[in-house]
């Protein structure tokens, strides 16, 4: 977890900070799959339309790697963004 999310907490008892911290992991975690739940479905959905196979087909396996690929860069650029969002924020108060 990123210290800067703790700086708040300061004037905290050292068991809410320990209660808090393992909240915020839990959250970014529950995040975290739903953000995989959410590529997972998507590019199946998209990609994937013949069941006749055990396998993928090329092509769809070609789709499907795109797909996660461009879902992964446009989460890491929100993210990147939302961080330099809050920093500006931050530097302003």
């Amino acid at each position: 977890m990123d210290k800067n999310m703790l700086a708040g907490l300061e004037g905290l008892p050292e068991e809410d900070k320990i209660r808090m911290s393992a909240m915020i992991d839990h959250l970014q975690f529950r995040d975290s799959l739903r953000m995989y739940n959410s590529l997972v479905e998507r590019c199946f959905n998209d990609c994937v339309d013949n069941f006749t196979r055990k396998t993928l087909q090329k092509q769809e396996e070609t789709c499907v790697m795109r797909c996660a690929e461009k879902f992964l860069k446009h989460s890491m650029r929100v993210g990147l963004r939302f961080a330099e969002l809050n920093s500006q924020a931050a530097t302003q108060d």
